[in-house]
């Protein structure tokens, strides 16, 4: 299996998607023709990423332990999150797939500029974690929002070790 596969695999079975959303089971190719290979891993990828997505909402659940009057409150709030957190993670996704087309052929500037993106992920999500948090306390109170950012904060702190696990380091050799 080459690099790009391996390092696209990596990260499907961290990142989340929304059920439903956005990804299709098929990749193209530059002139839009699907390609076997191409359309097995995307359609891979696919299923890793909700599975992992469901397996998340889980744990979320079992350790939040809502009554089911503020279960009603917290799942649209959580939903609206886990789809805008998707999102992102389908830019941090084309920013890895980014680095693996460049890795054998790094140069300073292509660096800096994955560098820059993946910063920018970072703070976009630490963004969408407060908002996130401000809305579970205005709604379930400051309590049950600090046991959500925690968790949250867990997982994500577990998906991100997992990622930079996965990906060789620039300039380190293939």
């Amino acid at each position: 299996m080459n690099f790009v596969k391996v390092v696209l695999l990596a990260a499907a079975f961290i990142l989340v998607a929304p059920s439903g959303g956005a990804q299709t089971n098929t990749a193209k190719t530059e002139n839009n023709t699907l390609t076997s290979p191409e359309a097995n891993t995307q359609a891979y990828v696919d299923l890793l990423r909700s599975d992992v997505r469901q397996q998340k909402a889980e744990i979320m659940g079992a350790v939040m332990v809502l009554s089911a009057q503020d279960a009603t409150k917290f799942w649209p709030i959580y939903s609206d999150y886990d789809t805008q957190l998707a999102k992102l993670n389908n830019q941090r996704v084309e920013n890895i797939k980014e680095y693996a087309r460049a890795y054998d052929e790094m140069t300073d500037e292509k660096a800096d500029e994955l560098i820059q993106k993946s910063l920018g992920y970072q703070k976009q999500r630490a963004e969408l974690l407060v908002q996130t948090y401000d809305k579970v306390k205005q709604a379930l109170g400051a309590v049950t929002a600090a046991r959500f950012a925690m968790i949250e904060h867990q997982l994500l702190l577990i998906i991100d070790l997992q990622i930079a696990s996965s990906l060789p380091v620039v300039g380190q050799g293939s």
